[in-house]
């Protein structure tokens, strides 16, 4: 039987008695907020024939945040009383001081509805999943003879949140989240190379558990591996790069979105601290963030300061408009919050996050781009990579890219790393493609030890004289 909606008003708190509490911490603050949260999730891994994981965990608990200039108190805990809240009352408070601040507006209200309410944990029974984990398992050994194991898993998890203001308003949002993973490994001839694929969003599991849907998850998992089998030592040296559309743009929210995050900027701590209004990437490159796609992995109704999520463009034409704000970073730098502020849990404090990331197309032939291409690398997937804030140095590696000459796709490669900084590859963007796309749902981004879920999207991207690190010529 599914779960009584999170309520905590009604189940563990008088309203009325926690805003009362909540002004008491607030009183000479500039902002704060109570943020209550009941949080489920199910994770089923089917692994080499066999239930590897089967795990569900559920939690709940609130956090009180009071905010004064550049000072947060935040107090948390995992049971929801008022004895509990008055604890963190008085822990909050350290962060005001002798107060004299005045609170700012609340976010302004929204009826918008992004995402399904529906429980996508009891939405699939579990013998449906896993019944569904074993038919991807004996479907992904039938596609090829080297397939020597299979790895395939479901997670689903529901978010309940209620953020309750100081002036009394009250925000809630129910956020389901979804994802079916599948990873092969092929053997032969003594070498084994693995593939993945994968991908879900804010949606329920429906979809995702149908034979069409994983079916064409575990042949691209395949068909990776596949290629990464006859792959070549990668070459290195400086090239030009061509970037698929898609999930590429990883690199593009690494390299480029996190320093475009208020609040490396309002520290100037960011390679584009200070460059607001100028030219940052070559013409024709317009980058959003975006947290009002309905579905998408990235997305959400309201921020965790209960701001509604908006299209923010953050690169127009090339020049710098906008960075992504939460509501401390927005008012000490004298702009309007975005819809940014972003928490990985209640027992975390909110800051300047993304969403979905993209670069919007351009009206160029994908297959030209690459024939375009004299002596480069075009890369397709991409896996990890690290990136320094200060100066946007990247160091990514990819998962899937080929030798291209004279325009002629070659052989696969294997081990290729792009090395850069992301204000130089913007600007040595020669190319974009018409084929802006999305990823399939499967990105996490990690700041300061908390984890969010956030998309990812580009064309297909030309870009010059990027290092390649590999072990070939």
């Amino acid at each position: 039987m599914a779960d009584a909606p999170f309520r905590p008003f009604e189940t563990h708190l008088d309203r009325d008695r926690s805003a009362a509490l909540l002004r008491e911490a607030l009183a000479g603050a500039e902002d704060g907020e109570l943020f209550l949260e009941r949080r489920r999730s199910e994770v089923l891994v089917f692994d080499d024939g066999r239930v590897k994981t089967a795990s569900y965990d559920a939690a709940e608990g609130f956090g009180l945040r009071a905010v004064r200039g550049e000072v947060a108190g935040y107090a948390h805990a995992t049971e929801i009383s008022e004895a509990a809240l008055k604890r963190a009352v008085d822990t909050a408070r350290l962060a005001v001081g002798d107060g004299g601040g005045v609170m700012a507006p609340p976010p302004p209200g929204t009826n918008r509805t992004l995402y399904t309410d529906a429980d996508p944990i009891e939405g699939a029974a579990f013998p449906v999943k896993l019944d569904t984990l074993r038919e991807i398992d004996a479907f992904a050994r039938d596609l090829d003879p080297r397939v020597v194991q299979v790895t395939a898993n479901v997670a689903a998890s529901l978010q309940e949140v209620s953020i309750l203001r100081p002036e009394g308003g009250l925000v809630t949002d129910v956020r389901p989240m979804t994802r079916v993973n599948v990873s092969v490994i092929v053997e032969e001839n003594g070498r084994r190379e693995a593939g993945t694929a994968g991908g879900g969003g804010r949606v329920t599991l429906d979809g995702l558990l149908e034979p069409a849907d994983w079916q064409a998850k575990a042949r691209e998992a395949l068909r990776i591996a596949l290629v990464n089998l006859r792959a070549e030592p990668a070459p290195a040296g400086v090239m030009d790069i061509v970037l698929g559309p898609g999930w590429p743009g990883i690199l593009l929210h690494e390299a480029i979105g996190h320093g475009l995050e208020g609040d490396f900027n309002r520290k100037g701590s960011s390679a584009f601290a200070g460059l607001m209004g100028q030219q940052v990437a070559a013409k024709g490159v317009t980058v959003l963030d975006d947290g009002t796609i309905p579905d998408r992995r990235g997305s959400i109704t309201i921020d965790d300061e209960g701001t509604p999520s908006g299209k923010n463009v953050l690169i127009d034409d090339g020049k710098l408009v906008g960075y992504m704000q939460d509501r401390q970073n927005a008012r000490l730098m004298g702009v309007e919050p975005t819809g940014n502020g972003r928490r990985e849990s209640f027992a975390h404090i909110p800051m300047p996050r993304m969403t979905n990331t993209y670069m919007l197309g351009g009206d160029a032939d994908p297959a030209d781009i690459v024939a375009d291409l004299k002596d480069g690398i075009w890369a397709v997937g991409f896996g990890g990579g690290q990136v320094d804030i200060t100066n946007g140095k990247f160091v990514f590696s990819c998962t899937e890219a080929y030798r291209v000459k004279n325009g002629k796709v070659g052989a696969p490669v294997k081990g290729a790393t792009l090395i850069g900084d992301g204000a130089t590859a913007l600007n040595q963007i020669r190319a974009l493609g018409s084929d802006m796309a999305l990823d399939p749902g499967m990105g996490n981004c990690g700041k300061s030890g908390q984890w969010v879920p956030v998309g990812v999207g580009q064309p297909t991207v030309m870009i010059g004289g990027l290092t390649v690190g590999g072990s070939g010529s």
